[in-house]
């Protein structure tokens, strides 16, 4: 079976699904390395941490260096602030995710894809009727996050809200982006690639929980190269991906990279949380970071 959607899935988180976890038997705090890294300048240091979205309950508690560098920090960092939703114009916020009245995906996608999603939503046993009002990047999203939901992966205890809930009441709680911000992001993909994301979905969603597996391998184990193959496999195999990867992927590093250095000329700690695959690679936060002469050391 093609696996290539799969890794996609990973890349192509937003808001929701970055890089999700599996139930391990044995305790995160066993691996010598974890996904957070300590980044520091002439006058100050900034941690920034690899994001699980999705996670399950027996997966906490964390690693204990984690632990120790959100209580030494002042303030917490994260893409968006996915607890403060009620001041969030939902509306507005849902507007780019469905047709009009008297528009239907079925006008917007090839023949050969909607006799796809037709056969895949039947085995899924989701209704074909409701999908006909969801965008092709919103209906990608949901179905995933649908089938992780009936894997026990729960946001409730993804590391994003674990944390904004311990700093909710002790620290300073700042946004890198936004959710207006990130949905404007997938809302603005052409219909090509909305195509594109929907098909690689289709394909293989039922493979999801091996490959979260090994992303999960990865990412407790702080093994930033493993993480990287995984997210980079699919680019490297379908260049019609590149532009997307650039948008979603590689912009926003550079984004964010320049908002960490903005935390690293201020005299606050601060705790960065970001998707684990913003991390990795030459075009990832740390490689940018290290390139403007930063001290990174990976904890």
């Amino acid at each position: 079976m093609n696996k290539k959607s799969t890794r996609l899935l990973a890349v192509f988180t937003v808001v929701f699904l970055l890089l999700y976890c599996s139930t391990v038997e044995d305790s995160l705090s066993q691996s010598n390395k974890s996904f957070l890294w300590k980044v520091q300048s002439k006058t100050n240091t900034v941690y920034v941490l690899g994001s699980i979205h999705y996670l399950k309950k027996e997966m906490y508690p964390l690693d204990d260096k984690i632990e120790k560098a959100f209580k030494e920090a002042d303030v917490l960092a994260v893409e968006a602030d996915v607890t403060n939703v009620e001041k969030v114009d939902v509306q507005k916020l849902f507007g780019g995710a469905f047709y009009p009245e008297n528009d239907t995906l079925e006008k917007h996608l090839s023949p050969k894809t909607y006799a796809l999603l037709k056969k895949k939503l039947s085995e899924l046993g989701a209704s074909l009727e409701a999908a006909n009002k969801y965008k092709p990047w919103f209906l990608a999203i949901s179905l995933v996050s649908l089938e992780i939901s009936k894997l026990g992966f729960d946001p409730n205890y993804g590391i994003d809200r674990y944390f904004l809930s311990k700093a909710s009441e002790a620290k300073k709680i700042l946004e890198l982006e936004s959710l207006e911000y990130q949905f404007h992001l997938s809302s603005s993909l052409s219909e090509k690639d909305q195509e594109l994301f929907l098909v690689y979905t289709l394909k293989d969603i039922k493979v999801l929980e091996k490959e979260l597996d090994r992303l999960v391998k990865a990412w407790r184990t702080g093994d930033e190269g493993g993480v990287e193959s995984i997210i980079t496999k699919t680019v490297k195999e379908d260049k019609r991906l590149v532009p997307i990867y650039e948008i979603f992927i590689y912009q926003r590093n550079r984004n964010m990279a320049s908002k960490i250095e903005d935390y690293l000329k201020a005299k606050e700690t601060y705790f960065v949380i970001v998707g684990a695959g913003h991390l990795v690679g030459r075009q990832g936060i740390i490689q940018i970071l290290k390139s403007k002469g930063f001290t990174v050391e990976q904890l």
